[in-house]
């Protein structure tokens, strides 16, 4: 029996993953791709499915654990953002020569914009420098159906795949028929010991790499998988058409049939952006004099029509290099193409800007705060996630990418180390407990082995706060919310990396804090110091286990208040507010969430506690 649900399009792919028999499913969370793996596990502890399912270390680790599962002929699925895969590019290359024995699938969410994250990336191109097959779904009911045939695609040519869905895919609703009740087919496990595929030497890769495109002739002649009419009503007798794929071609639907061209512009999608048939797009050069792309966000299929007279895109500049195509630029686009007259839109007015702050009541803020009253001047190497926002309290100078902030502070501290006239920065590092495992450990036993001196803040709230309050291995829980009993202590792995000067505390004590941030500079400036590590220990308030423990204390602002502004400028709590006409802060109850660590910021005693 089928239902027929509102699914976003990330729940789309959960049910389409295990719809489609995968047994093994991994993922590391990270926007626009998170909820992948938390509607699989939330399907798995409903349904009591017989499968594994796991948030990962790291996009790597992932990889590597659903990969081993498909050589064991079942069907996997992992599931990552786009910057993710540059983690797992490794296995993907070498896994696209080994291949896989049951079908797999590599789900990795595109952020076109970006809206949240360092690169708007094009994970087609990553396809192509693997050399392996990339699905390119326009809605979360095509999300459904169509990883479905890229697992079969997988299996059938016993090559991993992947499937690269878009924020606006990702994140959109639609009504979509899945079955009431899923039924993974549970095929045994069995691993055929073949030493030149799985564990091939160079001689045995160069083989395998002929195989490899091989098997990419073949797939790109299946016949189900050619590109198709989005709409099979339009005709295809004109002079121009539209190539593309994903959810720009649904824009472009949208834009013809109030344009009132659906009959004569057709639109051509592309299941498959890669790779492509030959043939066909030899025809569809001979067919039509104009041809213009749409895609998000680089000239894949461009590239592909190596036609530069006939095809407009990307590389004529008739499509913007970079950034989203919001429907309102594929008008545009549109319009230019056909040579219509272009549309005047009415400017709305924009709202006042605000920047993203912190959570009221948020641990870092307090880290942040008492870091700043220690090391006044310094460097801060930050790091990925929801304490980015140190920014705006001047606690985060760079921002590179998972695990970078203890790589960089230790070539800062190599940078400077040699200077004999100036004085030597403090470096102070930030980085977040899931991202610390995730690739912080490596980056700081490096450190300690090269002999680098700096102090590194673990802002650990016990949670991956930033893409949904996922487990991390420090909780001992596992994906569907089952206990596994194995808990791993940031402390002892710190001090396994051979870190001496190793302290937790709560950053909501802040006067202890600071005490400690003290001890910390102490040590590493001493002839015999080195890297010390202070692991910053309080839950995120946004945890819902955690909001059930949380005391909350009511504040006050008493008349000592002068309106100095020192806490709204230094601590950034968003209850902490400046009212005109008012001769002092006001705090926002509506916003306050009790946690009193602004009692220790105001310089005047001003904010008390009541009761």
């Amino acid at each position: 029996m089928s239902e027929q649900r509102l699914l976003l399009g990330n729940e789309a792919i959960g049910y389409g993953i295990l719809v489609g028999g995968c047994t093994t499913i991994t993922s590391y969370p990270g926007t626009p791709a998170s909820e992948i793996l938390a509607s699989v596990a939330t399907l798995k502890r409903k349904q009591n499915l017989d499968i594994h399912v796991e948030w990962s270390i790291n996009e790597k680790v992932a990889f590597e654990t659903a990969l081993a599962n498909s050589y064991a002929g079942r069907r996997s699925a992992v599931a990552m953002k786009q910057v993710g895969l540059n983690v797992a590019m490794d296995p993907l290359m070498s896994a696209a020569y080994t291949g896989v024995k049951g079908g797999m699938v590599v789900v990795v969410a595109d952020d076109p914009g970006p809206h949240s994250s360092q690169t708007e990336q094009d994970t087609r191109f990553f396809a192509q420098a693997a050399k392996v097959p990339v699905f390119d779904p326009v809605s979360p009911r095509d999300c459904f159906s169509l990883i479905q045939k890229a697992l079969d695609v997988s299996e059938a040519f016993e090559i991993p795949v992947i499937f690269r869905p878009t924020t606006r895919v990702s994140h959109a609703r639609q009504d979509v028929w899945v079955p009431e009740e899923i039924c993974v087919e549970q095929k045994p496990a069995s691993f055929e010991k073949e030493p030149t595929r799985w564990a091939a030497t160079p001689k045995f890769r160069f083989l395998l790499h002929r195989a490899l495109n091989e098997k990419l002739e073949k797939i790109a002649e299946k016949e189900e998988l050619q590109p198709e009419l989005l709409d099979p009503n339009q005709n295809e007798e004109g002079k121009v058409c539209i190539l593309g794929s994903g959810v720009v071609l649904t824009y472009a639907w949208e834009i013809l049939n109030e344009l009132e061209l659906l009959p004569e512009v057709p639109i051509y999608r592309t299941l498959m952006p890669y790779p492509l048939k030959r043939s066909f797009l030899d025809s569809l050069l001979q067919k039509y004099e104009r041809i213009l792309v749409l895609e998000e966000t680089y000239p894949v299929i461009e590239y592909q029509l190596r036609n530069l007279d006939r095809v407009f895109g990307r590389l004529s500049g008739n499509v913007p290099y970079e950034g989203e195509l919001l429907p309102e630029t594929v008008e545009d686009i549109i319009r230019n193409f056909l040579q219509l007259p272009s549309r005047e839109r009415v400017q709305a007015d924009e709202a006042p800007p605000r920047r993203p702050t912190l959570c009221p009541g948020c641990p870092h803020r307090a880290s942040f705060y008492a870091l700043r009253k220690v090391f006044k001047k310094g460097i801060y190497p930050g790091d990925i996630g929801c304490y980015t926002l140190g920014l705006n309290l001047n606690a985060v100078d760079t921002v590179l990418c998972m695990g970078a902030a203890i790589s960089q502070a230790a070539g800062f501290y190599h940078a400077f180390k040699g200077n004999i006239t100036k004085e030597k920065p403090d470096i102070v590092a930030t980085i977040g407990d899931s991202t610390f495992f995730h690739s912080g450990i490596p980056a700081l036993i490096n450190a300690v082995a090269e002999d680098a001196r700096f102090v590194l803040l673990v802002l650990d709230n016990s949670t991956t706060a930033m893409t949904g309050n996922q487990p991390t291995p420090e909780t001992g829980k596992r994906a569907s919310g089952e206990l596994s009993g194995k808990k791993i202590s940031i402390l002892k792995l710190v001090e396994a990396c051979g870190v001496e000067f190793v302290r937790e505390a709560d950053p909501y004590d802040v006067k202890d804090f600071i005490e400690i941030l003290k001890e910390a500079k102490s040590f590493v400036q001493e002839p015999g110091g080195g890297i010390a590590v202070i692991i910053a220990k309080h839950p995120c308030l946004m945890d819902k286990e955690y909001q059930s423990q949380f005391k909350r204390l009511k504040v006050r602002i008493t008349d000592r208040c002068k309106s100095c502004h020192y806490c709204i400028d230094n601590f950034e709590c968003p209850a902490l507010v400046d009212v005109p006409g008012e001769d002092r802060v006001t705090i926002d109850y509506s916003t306050c969430s009790g946690c009193g660590v602004c009692v220790s910021v105001c310089p005047r005693k001003a904010i008390v506690i009541d009761g």
